[in-house]
């Protein structure tokens, strides 16, 4: 079983798509499986990640800011690949950092993921995007 999930993001943070995939999954055959995501952009990531405090995306995405600052930044002033923004190559540099895919077991059409835990897009772009997620149930 496989489908593509859009996903419409406001700029940079987590957003969770546990739902969707969770929904999408339930239609799925009965029995153990793998869930594997991949998101279809180099400027955009995968996480699984708490979904109980809001803090923690928060947190994240000021770590991540911090850590990879856009590159008008002068401690980025190294980087060359600036055509699209000085928010471009930083996200490209978060993508390489963080996973582009996740696998998840599924058992009678359920994920098996913990308690706190939720399936999110961590957008990298400032400008408002839709993403692409695959996903292959097998």
């Amino acid at each position: 079983m496989q489908t593509t999930l859009s996903i419409a993001t406001r700029g940079p943070g987590l957003y969770e798509v546990t739902r969707e995939v969770a929904a999408w999954v339930a239609g799925g055959p009965a029995g153990p499986a793998l869930l594997t995501l991949m998101i279809r952009h180099t400027s955009a990531s995968l996480l699984i990640q708490e979904n109980a405090d809001p803090e923690v995306q928060s947190d994240l995405r000021a770590f991540f800011h911090r850590l990879v600052p856009p590159s008008d930044d002068p401690a980025m002033s190294y980087l060359t690949h600036t055509y699209e923004g000085p928010d471009d190559m930083p996200a490209h540099i978060k993508s390489a950092l963080l996973p582009v895919s996740l696998s998840i077991p599924v058992l009678d059409g359920r994920l098996r993921l913990g308690t706190w835990q939720g399936i999110y897009v961590f957008e990298h772009r400032r400008a408002p995007k839709s993403r692409d997620i695959v996903a292959h149930l097998a």
